[in-house]
């Protein structure tokens, strides 16, 4: 792969981008009703999680580098409500928003600079420290997708029940 010998900034790049894709696949194979399961007390789904992943994408991207402000992007107050999942949701719809934040989150960071900084309400932060905080950030919450969709399907698939 290319990135395993890139310079700092394609690095970061494709190691983000590599991620990005992750929690993109979590829907694959989804209907909507597997997508909405809730399999823990907290607002978790694969949904949710690819909901929240385009909230991430437009409050660090969008928001902060690009500086439209939240209420202009459709944005929730609050974390734990870009997890909410509203009727109008669906697996095509939310991939559809998450790919196309993706695609502009890419677009606003092509603009500046690795080490150019950014107002964080603990002070600024380069467009460094937001690559690294992404790639963190998607790469677990792709890992507790992967666990969900992992149930989903041993719920459903008589064969990988019987083999637990």
């Amino acid at each position: 792969m290319e990135i395993f010998v890139a310079g700092e900034r394609a690095l970061l790049e494709g190691l983000l981008d590599v991620q990005r894709e992750e929690v993109g696949r979590l829907l694959s194979g989804l209907d909507d009703a597997s997508a909405r399961a809730r399999l823990v007390p907290s607002l978790t789904t694969p949904l949710g999680l690819v909901k929240h992943a385009t909230f991430v994408e437009k409050v660090w991207l969008h928001s902060r580098v690009a500086r439209v402000p939240r209420d202009e992007l459709g944005l929730p107050g609050t974390v734990d409500e870009s997890f909410v999942l509203e009727p109008e949701d669906t697996v095509g719809s939310v991939s559809a928003a998450y790919r196309a934040a993706c695609e502009r989150s890419r677009e606003v960071a092509a603009a500046h600079d690795l080490d150019e900084q950014f107002p964080w309400h603990r002070g600024p932060v380069s467009l460094r420290f937001i690559y690294g905080h992404m790639i963190a950030e998607l790469a677990r919450h792709a890992g507790h997708g992967d666990i969900l969709v992992e149930q989903l399907s041993t719920a459903t698939d008589p064969q990988d029940r019987a083999a637990t």
